[in-house]
């Protein structure tokens, strides 16, 4: 018989697993910031190089060229004959880019001759001038038939009548980070729009109005749409037959509260209300 004493059991799981070695945390902790480092690498280069996939990638201010190009794009579209007006820009705050982020939105407008009945062809003709990459079409609205079309960097187009002889084309940016801000382009100097301006002004007998606004556009082979805008002059109702002269007898659109002419190179718009008249004289794009 044995004279050792067994003084408890043998642990069924063995002997207890020997600890990670100093070496080997170090190891791991290395692994971990450079699969961290790489990872950041990627991002920064996605970022910088790759095509942005939403709306949110792209600030106001790199949207502005965007839209200003797509404005020169329509104009061109529209022809000389029948652009009537190029619209201000337009920045409007308080929209919701995330629910943690306030945003704005740049839209601007071209307006462009379309007689009643005809906003459909006019429509219809613009697509098919516009680049293909835009893939423009023209389809059913709710008022009427609408074109769409997407100019690129997430800023849509759109075009419908407005009832009174025009359709009016949008471009608009959509809510996104503001960045920088919209700058639009430096006006340069008066051209052949202003003169035509001015001589609507003294026929409607307000050749004393402040200088008026000028509105640009990069065309697509160089040179610029312009729009010179006159500040709405309130007073007495003016009429059109202030403007027959000028207009030859022969206006582009008379369907009141708007009338419209060509002069020389320059198509001159005007709104006439009750309280005040607002005037637009415009040279557009080479086709």
């Amino acid at each position: 018989m044995s004279g050792v004493v067994q003084t408890g059991w043998a642990s069924s799981a063995g002997p207890a697993a020997p600890t990670p070695t100093r070496s080997r945390r170090r190891w791991l902790l290395a692994v971990t910031v450079a699969w961290a480092v790489l990872l950041g690498g990627l991002t920064w280069m996605s970022a910088r190089d790759d095509p942005p996939t939403v709306r949110e990638q792209r600030s106001l201010d790199q949207a502005g060229p965007v839209v200003d190009r797509a404005v020169g794009e329509l104009a061109r579209a529209a022809g000389v004959a029948g652009l009537l007006e190029l619209g201000p820009a337009r920045v409007a705050s308080g929209c919701r880019v995330t629910p943690f982020a306030d945003g704005a939105r740049l839209r601007r407008e071209v307006g462009v001759l379309a007689a009643t009945g005809d906003e459909r062809a006019v429509l219809a003709g613009i697509a098919e001038r516009l680049p293909a990459s835009w893939r423009a079409g023209v389809g059913p609205g709710v008022d009427g038939p609408e074109l769409r079309a997407d100019a690129g960097e997430f800023v849509a187009v759109e075009g419908r009548p407005t009832v009174d002889g025009r359709v009016r084309l949008l471009v608009d940016t959509g809510c996104r980070p503001v960045g920088a801000g919209y700058t639009p382009a430096p006006a340069t100097a008066a051209g052949p729009e202003t003169a035509a301006l001015t001589a609507a002004l003294r026929a409607l007998d307000r050749p004393g109005d402040a200088a008026p606004e000028l509105v640009t556009a990069p065309c697509p082979g160089g040179g610029l749409a312009r729009t010179a805008r006159s500040a709405d002059g309130s007073g007495p109702a003016a009429s059109t037959a202030a403007l027959a002269t000028l207009a030859g007898n022969t206006p582009l659109l008379d369907q009141p509260p708007v009338y419209a002419y060509r002069s020389g190179d320059v198509t001159v718009l005007a709104e006439i209300g009750e309280d005040a008249t607002r005037l637009a004289a415009t040279v557009g794009c080479p086709g």
